[in-house]
């Protein structure tokens, strides 16, 4: 068997990514509008025919830039003379125009919302396939053939990567380019080849153009950057002396090559600001400056920004910057300020502790789960022999050094995935475990790596039986993504009785982002009986365009409540009955007074109430 899947790999990833991509495309075309695509796409389209960034500065622009091209041949109607692009009258300039952009963009102007999502959408699906043909590469590298392979089916099947690799987020985007960097920064501290210079800086640059929290890479690439370069092999020499001068050639070539990394990444910043903002009047940048950072705030910090910012738009050739770190201070001040989101019959703008470890354990797959933690045993196993063996020996430092010298790829991209963790869990953004794809990449490279080296220190036989075990689970990977179809964004495991029930965990883009409404659509069509439909939708479609007359809007606090159909999203029912400052007076309580008749997607239920309810 495991000489078939090495002679046949490539017929095997033929196989995989047409699954992935048939899936994505599908997805593509029959989800409707997810919540954060209507302020996505409207920038990415006016950035490629305007080159002006005033939509959607909180993000950087190459993934909007992508998704923007095709739509560029697509002759849509775009009126840049409403007040979403001249700002006037609009309280909050920067933000409440890119909504408002998409709502026109895609249900306002006379254009084709499907045919929009479908083509903005594409240039994200090509990205996730990069990425996953990429982490093949790296599997192969680290783990050989079979290793390879193994890597691109946890990616290719993990409904939560099925789930947002065709949205036009930055979700997928950060998780390849993340990949690439570290990738190609490593090859670099391992070889610092002018080549692996270029590559690295070129990569740097891209994943700072691709979303601002890739900042968070920066602590390990610096540590790593400085750090092995002291315990780097170097040629053996008996003079002392001579030694601490070769070593201190060597740091500070590394240290050298690393600035100019950095450089090379700020030039690609420059350059790609500047093609997305040369046409953009300089005060436009002001408005989104004072805007964000009020000369009126009592906070000298916001103050001070404002002044930078400023400064850094007063000239021609640093205004790209200006933009930059615009979209950079804005990200930190909009994490301080957290979001409001329902999780655990709790909705607070407050983050918990607890929100990241608990999404993961029931939104990743069991056999995924089981991985990682027999990955962990077997670590720490390894580590205790090491130890207690080079104890005895009297080697610990020996190998303790030996392992920084060529565990380098194992310790950094460990190291990212605490470290972007950590500042996750501790963080004041709890919207959504996509939040966390920044690290799925490098979990599925680190529990490759285990899962082979576990393998070579067995037999024959004793590897025979574990490869054995190791085709059942991924099969059973498989399944799931099987048979989870359509519904990747609220796919939930089995710990809390499947997706059906993930809403009562938690929501937003976990569950219920909007994806469902053509859905919706679909079971009316089919249930001839529904002549009027009371709605409470979630997300970036627009109801009265895919309902039509069918369609009546609702909300919890509107009374009385009438006989009839209903379909709520699960996000709008769960933040309106345990919002602490609602009664049920003005809130959802009142349809646990009756068993939903249907659920759409596991997001939107569909009520049928045959007679007014009992009010409190």
């Amino acid at each position: 068997m495991e000489d078939f899947l090495k002679k046949h790999y490539k017929k095997i990833i033929v196989v995989i990514m047409t699954f992935f991509v048939t899936v994505s495309l599908l997805n593509a075309k029959n989800d409707s509008a997810t919540f954060d695509e209507v302020a996505h796409i409207p920038a990415g389209y006016s950035y490629i025919l305007k080159h002006d960034t005033r939509l959607n500065p909180e993000h950087p622009p190459l993934l909007k830039d992508l998704v923007g091209i095709p739509l560029s041949f697509l002759d849509l109607n775009f009126d840049t003379n409403k007040q979403f692009w001249t700002g006037e009258g609009l309280p909050r300039i920067w933000d409440d125009g890119q909504w408002e952009a998409g709502k026109h963009l895609l249900y306002g102007a006379g254009n084709d919302p499907g045919q929009i999502l479908f083509w903005a959408r594409l240039p994200i699906i090509l990205i996730s396939v990069a990425l996953g043909l990429f982490l093949f590469m790296w599997g192969k590298e680290i783990a050989g053939t079979l290793g390879g392979l193994f890597v691109l089916t946890l990616y290719a099947f993990d409904p939560n990567i099925l789930g947002h690799n065709h949205y036009v987020t930055t979700d997928i985007g950060i998780a390849a380019f993340l990949t690439f960097a570290f990738y190609f920064f490593l090859k670099f501290i391992k070889n610092p080849s002018w080549k692996n210079v270029l590559l690295s800086g070129l990569f740097l640059g891209l994943v700072n153009l691709t979303k601002f929290s890739s900042l968070m890479a920066y602590p390990i690439l610096v540590l790593v950057l400085i750090g092995y370069p002291l315990i780097k092999k170097t040629s053996h020499s008996n003079e002392e002396n001579s030694q601490f001068i070769l070593r201190a050639k060597v740091f500070f070539s590394y240290l050298a090559k690393g600035i100019i990394i950095l450089s090379i990444s700020m030039v690609v910043v420059w350059i790609g600001y500047f093609l997305n903002t040369y046409r953009m009047p300089q005060e436009v940048i002001n408005r989104q400056i004072n805007f964000s950072f009020p000369i009126s705030d009592p906070n000298k910090l916001s103050l001070y920004t404002n002044e930078a910012l400023t400064f850094l738009n007063s000239s021609d050739y640093l205004r790209p910057m200006g933009e930059y770190f615009l979209g950079v201070t804005m990200v930190f001040k909009r994490v301080a300020g957290g979001n409001g989101t329902y999780f655990l019959e709790n909705v607070s703008s407050k983050a918990s502790p607890i929100y990241f470890p608990l999404i993961f354990l029931i939104k990743e797959t069991i056999p995924l789960l089981a991985l990682i933690a027999f990955s962990f045993i077997f670590t720490t196993s390894q580590i205790f022999k090491t130890t207690i063996k080079s104890i005895r020996m009297k080697g610990l430092r020996k190998k303790f050094l030996r392992f920084l010298q060529t565990g380098v790829t194992e310790y950094t991209i460990f190291s990212f995935i605490v470290l972007y963790s950590f500042l996750s869990i501790t963080g004041n953004l709890n919207i959504g475990f996509r939040h966390l794809f920044p690290i799925l990449p490098f979990l599925y490279i680190l529990l490759t790596k285990k899962v082979f080296d576990f393998f070579k220190k067995k037999n024959p036989a004793a590897r025979h039986q574990l490869h054995v075990l190791l085709s059942v689970i991924i099969v059973w990977i498989i399944a799931i993504a099987v048979f989870s179809y359509p519904g990747y964004v609220s796919y939930f495991n089995e710990t809390v009785g499947g997706s059906k029930n993930g809403f009562k965990y938690v929501t937003d883009s976990n569950t219920d982002w909007g994806q469902d409404l053509n859905r919706l659509k679909i079971f009316i069509s089919q249930n001839p009986q529904i002549d009027k439909i009371r709605v409470d939708y979630f997300g970036g479609g627009n109801p009265e365009y895919y309902l039509g007359d069918k369609y009546i809007s609702w909300w919890d606090s509107k009374r009385p409540v009438e006989a009839g159909w209903y379909a709520i999203s699960t996000n709008a029912l769960q933040t309106s009955i345990y919002d602490k400052n609602k009664t049920p007076e003005n809130n959802y309580t009142w349809t646990k007074q009756f068993q939903p008749v249907a659920m759409i997607g596991n997001s939107i239920l569909i009520f049928n109430v045959t007679a007014p309810p009992i009010q409190p």
